[in-house]
């Protein structure tokens, strides 16, 4: 291994030096080119969204059973009940109709007045998932 001489290395080192302050990172623009209808497609999702909330939201529980009953008992439901939504939830191994969306008890056990003439066997729900 050769030593290099104090000169040589001196100026190579001063070199390095002034070498690495003119070296730049990469500088560049990026421009994103998207579809028009994605802006419409998170202005529906953002419509949605609030519905599908499931936390701290309560539900009328209209059905319990089996798959065709339970999509039977919700186009029923839709049918008689055109202003509040409804769900299908599965959980092993039956099926179960989960309608409306209520921020407070009150408000589900008023429409569940309503609901009950119908559906005789509905309970109010509190999901927690």
């Amino acid at each position: 291994m050769r030593i290099l001489k104090p000169n040589t290395y001196f100026a190579s080192l001063i070199l390095l030096t002034f070498w690495s302050i003119n070296t730049h990172a990469q500088e560049s623009n990026v421009s994103v080119n998207q579809d028009t209808r994605f802006e419409q497609l998170l202005k529906e999702k953002r419509k949605i969204n609030p519905s599908i909330t499931v936390n701290d939201r309560y539900k009328v529980q209209i059905f319990y059973g089996d798959n065709d009953k339970a999509r039977k008992a919700l186009s029923d439901f839709k049918r008689d009940f055109k202003n509040i939504d409804g769900t299908i939830v599965f959980e092993s191994p039956t099926y179960k109709v989960w309608v409306g969306n209520f921020k407070s008890k009150i408000d589900a056990e008023k429409i569940m007045v309503d609901i009950k003439k119908k559906y005789p066997h509905a309970l109010l729900i509190k999901p927690n998932k």
